[in-house]
């Protein structure tokens, strides 16, 4: 206990710590410096940046209601011209880009932002991309291609890559195409642009062929007054065209006659089945025999 009886005799005897007042002082000035700094800070740095982003927004709001207002008349501009749409869309596409690239290096100017840097890191970014994505750029330079040579428009019906329908939209990358059983078919532009290109509806009139095969034997010349009556009461056939029929070729089992009319484009596919279907019909009326292939077989005792 007298252990510690002492120490609180010792410390109740301790003498205090004066507080210094130079320490006092030279947190105040430290503190009047701070704030000095904090509003030259703000004046001279935050204020100004303010200024600048709030001058880069009203910008961007009052620029991209002008950029619509741009679209807007560059549309009505080309339907008046009578564009076709798949390049309307195209150029519309790229004006409307092009003017927010600029609203963009616009507001980076105000704010300060240095743009060569911007356009070398974006130009190495590109490169980077453009390595990586060289199938896409290649669908894009054949969707490009296709716009401006017009090989075929909406519309069309194409072969192409082995496959056909016709076409509904011409896009950047690729073109869509429907078949007749409203199949979609979406392929790569830069694949057509490469490939074979077969238009089938791009002219107003097409020549109808038919290969109508009879039996060796046959009286020709009747045959070909049949398939003339037959023209003459086809109401799609363009008369001015005139009728071509021929023997085409001695076939192993047949004589192979060839019919050719022209017809208006949409109308070719119902002429083409309904001819068909007249001429069987005629044919079997007239005795006319359509021979199959057969194979006759000889044994020998």
């Amino acid at each position: 206990m007298s252990m510690f009886h002492t120490f609180f005799q010792e410390t109740a005897s301790a003498t205090p710590t004066p507080i210094v007042i130079d320490d006092m002082e030279d947190i105040a000035d430290a503190a009047r410096t701070g704030l000095i700094n904090l509003r030259e800070f703000l004046i001279n740095v935050v204020a100004p940046g303010l200024l600048k982003l709030i001058l880069a927004i009203i910008i961007y709001i009052i620029c991209r209601k002008l950029i619509n207002v741009v679209v807007k008349l560059a549309k009505k501009g080309m339907d008046k011209t009578k564009f076709e749409k798949g390049v309307e869309s195209f150029l519309l596409s790229l004006i409307k880009i092009g003017l927010y690239a600029l609203t963009i290096f616009a507001i980076f100017e105000i704010l300060g932002i240095a743009t060569t840097t911007i356009v070398a890191v974006l130009g190495s970014v590109g490169l980077t991309i453009g390595l990586a994505l060289q199938g896409s750029l290649s669908n894009f330079a054949g969707g490009v291609l296709i716009l401006i040579l017009k090989p075929y428009i909406v519309g069309d019906y194409i072969v192409t890559c082995g496959v056909e329908g016709s076409v509904d939209s011409i896009d950047i990358f690729y073109t869509t195409l429907k078949t007749p059983d409203n199949k979609m078919i979406v392929v790569p532009n830069g694949t057509i642009s490469n490939s074979t290109i077969t238009n089938v509806s791009h002219e107003k009139e097409r020549r109808l062929d038919l290969t109508l095969p009879v039996a060796y034997g046959t009286d020709i010349q009747k045959v070909k007054d049949l398939l003339t009556g037959v023209y003459e009461a086809e109401e799609a056939a363009i008369k001015d065209k005139g009728l071509t029929v021929f023997l085409g070729e001695f076939a192993d089992s047949a004589i192979n006659i060839g019919f050719r009319i022209w017809v208006n484009s949409p109308d070719y596919w119902t002429t083409k089945w309904r001819l068909q279907e007249t001429i069987n019909n005629v044919f079997a009326e007239n005795n006319i025999e359509i021979p199959f292939n057969q194979l006759d077989v000889h044994l020998d005792k």
